[in-house]
């Protein structure tokens, strides 16, 4: 394994490291959301050429950093609760390739969906 090569690898592990750390600060349904969607955009990646690993590498920076700063001022702000994400502009939407704009609509449908996670049910019929 060459340098170059040792310290991308390095560079990318550490990166989904603190992704997925930075993760344990989002509400529980995001997390979950989120961590899915980390693992399989890093593991899609693995073969990617040099020009496209380094956009997708300086892309998953610019996330971790605006998700570190969110979650700091969520920390600070207990009163309020803190929105997670930005918008994404209609420049950088004409960016994505098809088969990203179709992984965003899934993943917001995703994320929009009713919690039914949990079933609470009347419990009076197990009372004595």
């Amino acid at each position: 394994m060459s340098a170059p090569l040792g310290q991308h690898v390095s560079r990318v592990r550490a990166l989904y490291r603190r992704v997925l750390l930075l993760h344990r600060g989002l509400p529980l349904e995001l997390k979950a959301l989120g961590d899915a969607y980390v693992k399989e955009e890093f593991r899609r990646h693995r073969s990617a050429e040099p020009a496209d690993a380094q956009r997708f590498l300086r892309e998953w920076e610019i996330y971790a950093e605006m998700l570190w700063q969110q979650a700091n001022e969520d920390r600070q702000n207990s009163r309020k609760k803190t929105c997670f994400g930005v918008h994404l502009t209609e420049e950088k939407l004409n960016d994505f390739h098809n088969e990203q704009i179709g992984q965003l609509q899934e993943l917001m449908q995703e994320a929009t969906k009713p919690n039914k996670q949990f079933n609470i049910s009347d419990d009076s019929e197990y009372k004595n």
